[in-house]
C-alpha cells in the first residue's frame, strides 16, 4: 500500500471516529466537566472554534486587501497601438437648392 492511501485510511478512520465522539457528546453523555455537562461543552467549544476561524480568515482577507499595493496600470506603446479605420460615412447628400 502506497503512503498516501495509507494516509487516505488514517485520515478516513480518525474522521469518523471523530464524528461518532462528537455525536455522544452532545446527544447520549451524562458526563459533567468543568462543572458543566459536556453535551452544552461540546457545543460552546465548536461553536466558538467556528466563529473565530470564521473570523481570522476575514480578518487575513481584509488585511491583505488593506496593505497590498494597486496594480501599476498596464501601459500599452504607441506602436502597438492601430487607429480604427474610418467608416463610410452614411449621411445621405442633400440636393442642391437652386
Amino acid at each position: 500500500m502506497e503512503r498516501d492511501q495509507a494516509y487516505g485510511w488514517l485520515i478516513l478512520l480518525l474522521s469518523i471516529a471523530v464524528i461518532v465522539v462528537y455525536v455522544w457528546a452532545v446527544f447520549f453523555s451524562d458526563l459533567v466537566v468543568l462543572g458543566m455537562k459536556i453535551d452544552l461543552l461540546t457545543l460552546k467549544l465548536t461553536g466558538t472554534a467556528a466563529i473565530v476561524f470564521g473570523f481570522a480568515i476575514m480578518a487575513w482577507i481584509g488585511y491583505t486587501l488593506a496593505t497590498t499595493p494597486p496594480p501599476e496600470p498596464i501601459e500599452i506603446p504607441e506602436a502597438e497601438m492601430k487607429p480604427e479605420p474610418e467608416k463610410p460615412s452614411e449621411q445621405k447628400e442633400e440636393p442642391a437648392k437652386q
